[in-house]
C-alpha cells in the first residue's frame, strides 16, 4: 500500500476513533474524521492512501478532486512566499503546487481565490503536490471559436504567464491571447479576467484586450481630468492646445485622449476654457 492508491481494503478492527483497514497483509487507520458514511454493516471500504500529520500512512473515503491520471479545476487557498501555492484538493490536506511551476515573479502567483487547472503528483516520500497543465493539455479542453465572437465581451480564467502576453480559458472553452499591449497591468496566474475579443484566428484562438472600449476609457479619462480640477478649486493651466509632454507627464493620457475627454466634459457643459485655462462649470453670459 503506497500514498496515492485508490484501493479497497477489508475491515480488520473497529476502535473507539475509527477503523483498522487491512489488505492482507497491512493494516492502515481510517480515522473517523475521514469516514464519510456508516461502515457498520460493510465488509470492504474504498478508500484513498495518504501521509497523515505525523507522515504515517493513512485511509480516507473522502476522494481527491484530482488524481495522478487527470486534471481539473482547483482552488487556492493560501500562498507561501518562496515556497508555493496550496490548492483544495477535497481532502485533509491541501497539495503544493511548488514555486518552479510557477511566474518567476510572485506578484503573479494566484492568491487565494484564484483557480489553477491541475494533475496531482505524489513524491517519493508520499507528499502531496500539484501541477498545472501544460500547453497540450489545455488545447486538449479547448474549443474553436468562429468569427460571431468577434468584438464579444468574454470571461474567463489564466493559465499561462509569459513575457509577451498572457494566456486564458474563457468560460466557453476557447482559448485566448492577451498581448501586453492590451492590458494596463499583467493578471495574476490563476486569476478570472474580463475582457473583449479583438481578433479571431483561422486556428480558432482568440485574442482578448482588457483594456476598455473607446467610449468607456473616454469616460473614465474625462472622470480623471475632472477630478483634478476639482482639486485645484475647479481650474486647471491645461486646454486643447497643451503641450502633450505636459499632458502627458499631469495625466498619463496622449492628447488626443485628453482631448476627448475635455470634449466629453465641454458638451456636457461641466467645463469651458478660456485664455489657455479651463474651468469647472458653465462660462459666464453663455446661453442655454
Amino acid at each position: 500500500m503506497n500514498p496515492g492508491d485508490i484501493i479497497k481494503l477489508k475491515i480488520d478492527e473497529e476502535l473507539d476513533f475509527g477503523y483498522f483497514l487491512t489488505d492482507g497483509y497491512e493494516r492502515v487507520l481510517l480515522h473517523n474524521s475521514e469516514i464519510t458514511q456508516p461502515l457498520e454493516d460493510e465488509e470492504e471500504v474504498e478508500v484513498f492512501l495518504m501521509l497523515d500529520s505525523q507522515d504515517r500512512l493513512s485511509a480516507t473515503m473522502k476522494k481527491p478532486l484530482i488524481t495522478e491520471d487527470g486534471y481539473g479545476w482547483t482552488d487556492v487557498v493560501s500562498n507561501v512566499e518562496k515556497m508555493g501555492v496550496f490548492i483544495d484538493i477535497g481532502l485533509s490536506k491541501d497539495a503544493l503546487v511548488a514555486d518552479d511551476h510557477l511566474p518567476l515573479f510572485e506578484s503573479l502567483w494566484p492568491q487565494e481565490g484564484d483557480k489553477l487547472y491541475c494533475t496531482l503528483r505524489i513524491s517519493k516520500n508520499g507528499k502531496l503536490f500539484a501541477r498545472p497543465a501544460t500547453e497540450d493539455v489545455m488545447m486538449e479542453i479547448t474549443k474553436k471559436a468562429d468569427r460571431s465572437a468577434f468584438n464579444k465581451d468574454v470571461e474567463g480564467r489564466v493559465y499561462r504567464t509569459t513575457a509577451s502576453g498572457t494566456y486564458v480559458i474563457t468560460e466557453e472553452g476557447y482559448r485566448a491571447y492577451i498581448h501586453e499591449s492590451q492590458r494596463e497591468e499583467e493578471p495574476r496566474l490563476g486569476s478570472r479576467v474580463h475582457g473583449r475579443v479583438v481578433d479571431v484566428k483561422e486556428d480558432g484562438t482568440i485574442n482578448i484586450s482588457l483594456l476598455p472600449r473607446k467610449q468607456d476609457a473616454m469616460n473614465v479619462d474625462a472622470e480623471k481630468v475632472y477630478a483634478y480640477m476639482q482639486s485645484r478649486g475647479g481650474a486647471m493651466p491645461f486646454w486643447d492646445k497643451s503641450n502633450p509632454d505636459d499632458i502627458k507627464e499631469v495625466f498619463g493620457l496622449s492628447k488626443a485622449a485628453f482631448k476627448r475627454a475635455l470634449g466629453s466634459l465641454y458638451k456636457s457643459k461641466r467645463v469651458y476654457q478660456e485664455e489657455g485655462w479651463t474651468y469647472t462649470g458653465e462660462k459666464k453670459g453663455s446661453k442655454e
